[in-house]
């Protein structure tokens, strides 16, 4: 076959179909460096239609078709992974193989080119739906395609998203570390700051606590000591006097002397009763200053209250120098919960407490009887124990004098004391306070009515 002008729109055909892929599949934008190729088909086509004209050999058309076919074929590879290329080529490929095998039986057979155009009557409708039916396919996977696109470009803008938080998170998260670390450090420098101004004003508060019971012992203990010295000074002039009076022989008087050795055996038994008077000042600060180191056992409180109540009395009764028959008489009972049981403690310790405070309760009571002689008053101790709330309690009251506020206020200071001078020391209830408190993890409290009574209460842990 000759070069015609149907051999010209076949291969003007040619040139834009594969224009017309590059378009519809967006080859400029998917595959940007093979679309200036497709771009340049005209040049390839251009120099093939002027050859096929001048050797006047319409069957070299066929090239034009085969060049197009590797283009299509070529596109394709590159867009394997675009769905909707795939299936355009899949339309594409039948029609263009007939196109190409056609050109080349026209020019090379004609008489089988002849022969197969009923075939070709039926098989190019056939084709052509084809195409067609592929290109509408990929018309629709190629929508699909941009809303799966779409899709994707929202996901992966989301996933920017989503990693700009979180490097913004892990950037803020860092700060924030560096931050705590910082505050961690400044608060384990203030921390340290505090435990050396703790220390030092634990040491402070030691050499204050040192300073007033230093105090309260040097007031204390002047008083015997006063007496101390001035006994002795008597004692000395005493003494001058007896040997003066010795020394003059025959002359002396010794009924004199007799009374100088009474006035000096007296002296000398007031010093002796002072020093011990500041003897027990000094024993009763060591107590106090001594930090318990007995055992804790398991003790029967209320055997314990029972021993020290009945020592308290029997003891202030033989202390008391009345006769027999004015001897100082009191009623004390103890009132026991059973259900107590043993408690652990430093048995020691717990009945130095509670003999002070029946030491108190009686002399209470004693004073009292002193004080108002009233008929029908009796003097009368009352110990009670109980156990509640995982706690024993014990009660311990007299109705004797009482104690106004501002006494009660400062009863359980050390040295503070309500008897006369000579009578105590002011250590009981502070070395009590102590025991309690400090020793057993209690606590102690005081109720007083003046001209009525006063009530102590001990609490220890069961």
């Amino acid at each position: 076959m000759d070069f015609s002008a149907d051999s010209l729109f076949s291969a003007l055909f040619a040139a834009l179909l594969v224009q017309w892929v590059r378009k519809f599949l967006k080859t400029k934008e998917r595959v940007p460096d093979w679309d200036p190729k497709l771009a340049h088909v005209w040049i390839a086509f251009g120099l093939l239609v002027p050859i096929s004209a001048g050797l006047d050999k319409g069957y070299l058309m066929g090239l034009i078709w085969l060049v197009a076919f590797v283009y299509m074929a070529q596109t394709a590879k590159f867009l394997r992974e675009y769905q909707p290329s795939r299936t355009l080529f899949m339309g594409v490929l039948p029609f263009m193989l007939v196109i190409f095998v056609l050109n080349m039986l026209e020019g090379f057979a004609p008489s089988l080119f002849k022969a197969a155009d009923p075939v070709l009557d039926v098989l190019m409708p056939v084709i052509s739906l084809w195409l067609l039916a592929t290109f509408f396919l990929a018309r629709r996977q190629q929508k699909d395609w941009v809303k799966l696109e779409a899709e994707r470009a929202v996901e992966a803008e989301q996933r920017r998203i989503a990693e700009a938080k979180k490097q913004e998170l892990e950037y803020l998260v860092s700060e924030r570390t560096a931050e705590i670390t910082r505050q961690k450090e400044e608060l384990q420098h203030a921390l340290a700051e505090l435990k050396a101004t703790q220390d030092q004003l634990i040491q402070r508060e030691k050499l204050a606590s040192l300073g007033e019971l230093t105090a309260g012992i040097a007031h204390e203990i002047q008083n015997p000591l006063n007496f101390v010295n001035n006994f002795s000074e008597v004692s000395a002039e005493l003494v001058k006097e007896i040997k003066e009076e010795r020394d003059r022989g025959e002359d002396r008087d010794e009924g004199l002397e007799l009374e100088l050795l009474e006035d000096l055996a007296q002296n000398l038994l007031k010093i002796t009763h002072h020093g011990g008077r500041a003897s027990s000042i000094v024993r009763g600060m060591l107590q106090h200053s001594r930090a318990s180191t007995g055992q804790r056992e398991l003790t029967d409180i209320n055997a314990l209250a029972d021993e020290y109540l009945k020592l308290s009395y029997h003891g202030l009764r033989a202390k008391d120098k009345n006769g027999p028959a004015s001897r100082f008489n009191a009623k004390f009972e103890i009132i026991a919960d059973p259900s107590i049981g043993q408690v652990s403690m430093v048995s020691q310790d717990i009945g130095r407490v509670l003999l002070n405070l029946f030491n108190n309760a009686f002399y209470a009571t004693q004073q009292r009887t002193k004080q108002e002689q009233v008929a029908g008053y009796q003097p009368t101790v009352t110990v009670t124990t109980e156990c509640a709330n995982a706690k024993v309690r014990i009660r311990v009251r007299d109705n004797g004098t009482g104690m106004p506020e501002e006494v009660k206020a400062k009863i359980f200071q050390p040295f503070y004391t309500t008897k006369p001078t000579g009578e105590g020391t002011g250590l009981g209830l502070s070395l009590s306070y102590d025991i309690v408190t400090k020793g057993h993890g209690g606590t102690i409290s005081v109720e007083s009515w003046p001209g009525a009574g006063t009530e102590f209460v001990i609490e220890l842990p069961a």
